[in-house]
């Protein structure tokens, strides 16, 4: 993926390139945790995954909408092993939601960009809790090396990315300093059929 680095202080954003973002509708199974980190949710150990479980997740990454009937097939399991096994996926949080992949441009997204973030010490609670309110909003990370925090965002315009980021995520107190990566093309490496050891 090609991008061009910015500095924030009061720069205009350059011009974009489509996106594309996760999955597509669930099989029927218990609703997945919807908890946004992990010290929010109580989950069980995790437990190891055998080869019809990686099968069942390979077919689930790759199209979402799978009925189970259509995953027992594929897997070579019964409809009820099937059912069962995908829901101890949802329940133990290896499979964490179903959604849709998104045309962000045709969606009306049209601007995409990675902003990095350094952040106070020990603010990162405070900070991710004020960028998942931040509209376009898609992934946030946080990391290691020269900065803290890796923020992925679509917005409709290089306009509103602008005031997204000078606005907004700059009137964040922890916030010390920002970048912005524009995204002027990005492929989907997401699991393919003609992938198919994606989980081995």
């Amino acid at each position: 993926m090609a991008a061009e680095q910015m500095a924030d202080r009061g720069e205009a954003p350059g011009q974009t390139a489509p996106q594309t973002a996760p999955q597509a509708s669930p099989p029927a199974p218990a609703s997945p945790p919807t908890s946004a980190g992990p010290e929010s949710a109580a989950l069980p150990p995790a437990r190891p995954l055998d080869s019809i479980d990686r099968d069942i997740l390979r077919i689930l990454q790759t199209d979402g909408r799978a009925s189970i009937r259509s995953v027992a097939e594929r897997v070579h399991v019964s409809r009820a092993n099937a059912y069962a096994r995908i829901n101890r996926l949802v329940e133990d949080g290896v499979i964490r939601g179903f959604g849709a992949r998104v045309d962000h441009e045709r969606a009306g997204q049209g601007a995409s960009a990675y902003i990095t973030l350094k952040i106070v010490q020990n603010s990162w609670r405070t900070v991710r809790e004020q960028l998942q309110a931040l509209p376009g909003a898609t992934h946030i990370a946080l990391v290691s090396g020269d900065f803290d925090v890796l923020l992925l965002v679509h917005t409709p315009d290089n306009r509103a990315l602008r005031e997204l980021v000078l606005t907004r995520i700059q009137s964040i107190p922890e916030v010390l300093s920002t970048r912005t990566l524009l995204v002027f093309e990005e492929t989907d490496l997401g699991p393919r059929p003609d992938r198919p050891a994606e989980l081995a």
